[in-house]
């Protein structure tokens, strides 16, 4: 079976999973049956696709017709005979409790079509043992979507015993048709990817607070400022649910060993009944409304704490790589996706140093004798490597620097691309990402065969939402520091508008904050009819940091200027075309295409009269006189130069002119 034969999708189970699933089929444009037990079950799930695609719809993120479309291709189904029976794939998403699963499959095989994958979203449970109850175990994979599917991009791709490589690589070509990034997991191990490392993470957490090591505040306080990650330990299986986690971890002990054991304080919770969220407490209590407050004292921070959680981490990430279950940017792709971590685990284990892990996992075993910080067998072959990564390799690819936020590409001959890469944090602004943008400037600046470069955003949802507070908290946490902070980015961002070459920001989704700030530097504006823009500071008790005071009232006047900064509101794409902030508003589907070909149509320009325009307008800003001076001094310059005598004869010769900036 290839992508092309791939037209019906069944989905087996309609609750938050399924119809999440089933929602994101049927906007990628696929025929859906939802099938689920209950007439009851299935209506509330389609009820909810039906809401969720009201929602998109209301926030320009669809249009009316493309939401109605999704809907309608959308059948809510009891009968399993009725809801496979044109399947090309069937989905399974029901309850994780094996039997059920084995249950459900048994009565599948009877009544699906010979030709259908079956793919499983169990987070944890055996894709070997789910296929044999079926007679097509090599056409059998895990699809494990992570929660909300609609949202959240990861999928991982599980290999069964059994499975047939031709069964992965089309649903991996499926999962990419659905807007996903696919990981494949090449051996069926338990908890596969994200699970192998973020269960055990939440279950050392609660260990070090078992025995006394550290207290809750001080284990998310390191978890959330020191180390780096979106939210606290606890935090986050409080977010997930705690019986969730614990439900995972009980399998991979069962069966994966003691060095998987329970923590008795996620089981007390459980037995509790305090989940989290969902019941309103958990480690933290959310009754009267509040979260889980955090602090940012550096005294909660703990260095045993961060060693300790790194070192577990380090140690399930050599167990999958020395098994070749995943490479290390598998697993850091898999982990930042749907774990939303600002790096991946085989990352902040090299930046921490794998050799010093290798030997607090050892202080550890040898302190307490627990199985769970027993060192596998290559977790001493990367420390004596000095890395999951080959720094030599790593450091550039092709004479090109490797960068961890953003990329640098040349699509078109001219034109250099420097893309936002960090979609699944919404392309948000770190301060290694204004590092990193740096260098890429320097490198542009200095090449020159570049005459144009494009900035983007990867992904569809954001050019950028804004600087990344998570990794911005703590160097920002002392004033004189977030002074700095502030300068960094307006020296960054002002490089960028100083570059003497046209720069063409492409905007697609959110351009918010300090994403703003940044498409503010460029020269030419471009977005799509779903973009969104705004500075939503104030409403965080902040101002722009990183010039946008001084930027927009330039670019739409000082009354505009007030209005978006003071009212934090959101404003589409049309209305800042209307304000002079974007010079053209196209639809999504043309996006891609009109972005590079602006890109390229300004990178055909003639070079010098584009530096002393530029160096012109720029300076007439601060001083009229001063602009209108180097305005004549470009003149003259340029007057007698091989691209005029060129822009000239192409003139009269009716001929398209090659300009080569001499």
């Amino acid at each position: 079976m290839e992508l092309e034969d791939i037209n019906t999708i069944a989905v087996l189970g309609a609750g938050n999973m399924g119809h999440g699933i089933a929602e994101v089929a049927a906007i990628a444009g696929y025929d859906v049956r939802m099938r689920d037990i209950k007439d009851e079950f299935v209506q509330n799930g389609y009820e909810q696709i039906e809401w969720s695609l009201g929602k998109f719809a209301e926030n320009d993120q669809l249009t009316d017709e493309a939401a109605d479309a999704a809907l309608e291709r959308v059948t809510p189904l009891v009968d399993m005979e009725e809801a496979v029976a044109d399947a090309d794939v069937v989905i399974e998403a029901v309850p994780e409790q094996m039997e059920i699963k084995k249950e459900v499959y048994t009565d599948l095989e009877a009544v699906a079509p010979d030709r259908a994958i079956f793919a499983t979203n169990t987070s944890s449970l055996s894709i070997t043992d789910l296929s044999e109850v079926t007679d097509r175990p090599e056409r059998f994979c895990g699809m494990h979507f992570f929660n909300p599917p609609i949202r959240m991009d990861l999928v991982e791709v599980i290999s069964g015993a059994h499975t047939a490589d031709e069964t992965l690589d089309v649903v991996e070509d499926f999962a990419d048709d659905l807007g996903k990034t696919p990981v494949r997991v090449r051996k069926d191990v338990p908890g596969f990817i994200a699970n192998r490392i973020l269960v055990p993470l939440m279950n050392e957490a609660a260990w070090l607070v078992e025995d006394d090591i550290a207290t809750i505040e001080e284990v998310d306080a390191t978890t959330k400022f020191d180390i780096g990650l979106p939210m606290g330990s606890f935090e986050l299986a409080d977010y997930v649910g705690i019986d969730v986690g614990y439900h995972v971890l009980e399998y991979m002990h069962e069966v994966a060993g003691e060095r998987y054991e329970p923590c008795p304080l996620l089981e007390s919770k459980v037995e509790s009944e305090e989940f989290g969220q969902k019941s309103g407490k958990g480690f933290y209590d959310y009754e009267d409304g509040d979260g889980a407050d955090i602090s940012m004292d550096e005294e909660l921070f703990s260095e045993t704490v961060k060693e300790r959680l790194l070192a577990v981490v380090a140690n399930e990430v050599a167990y999958l790589v020395g098994d070749d279950v995943a490479s290390p940017t598998e697993i850091d792709t898999a982990v930042k996706l749907g774990g939303r971590w600002p790096n991946g685990p085989a990352k902040f284990a090299d930046e921490y140093g794998v050799d010093a892990l290798a030997d607090a996992l050892e202080d550890a075993y040898a302190e307490t004798d627990h199985p769970r910080y027993e060192p596998f067998d290559y977790l001493a072959t990367v420390a004596e490597e000095g890395g999951f990564y080959d720094d030599a390799s790593a450091g550039e690819t092709d004479g090109m620097p490797e960068f961890e936020t953003i990329g640098l590409t040349y699509p078109r001959d001219g034109v250099a691309q420097i893309e936002l890469d960090r979609p699944q944090q919404m392309n948000s602004i770190s301060i290694t990402l204004v590092e990193e943008l740096g260098t890429a400037l320097d490198r542009v600046d200095d090449d020159d065969s570049v005459r144009a470069l494009l900035l983007t955003g990867a992904g569809s949802k954001a050019f950028s939402a804004g600087a990344d507070f998570m990794s911005i908290a703590g160097s920002g946490a002392d004033p004189y520091e977030a002074i700095e902070l502030s300068k960094d980015g307006q020296e960054t961002f002002g490089r960028l508008e100083e570059l003497e070459l046209p720069v063409v920001a492409a905007i697609d989704g959110y351009c918010l904050g300090g994403g703003m700030e940044l498409a503010m530097c460029a020269d030419i504006r471009l977005a799509t009819t779903r973009s969104e823009f705004g500075q939503p500071e104030f409403d965080l008790g902040l101002l722009p940091g990183w010039g946008g005071t001084q930027r927009l009232q330039r670019i739409v006047g000082m009354g505009r200027a007030k209005e978006i900064i003071f009212t934090a509101e959101r404003f589409p794409a049309e209305e800042m075309a209307e304000f002079g902030f974007v010079n053209e508003v196209v639809e999504p589907d043309e996006f891609e295409t009109a972005a590079h070909d602006y890109a390229e149509k300004l990178a055909g320009g003639p070079p010098l009269a584009m530096r002393y325009t530029k160096r012109a307008m720029h300076k007439g800003w601060d001083n009229h006189e001063a602009g209108l001076e180097i305005e004549s001094l470009g003149f003259g310059h340029v007057v007698n130069s091989e691209d005029v005598h060129e822009g000239i004869n192409a003139f009269f010769g009716d001929d398209e002119p090659e300009f080569e900036g001499r």
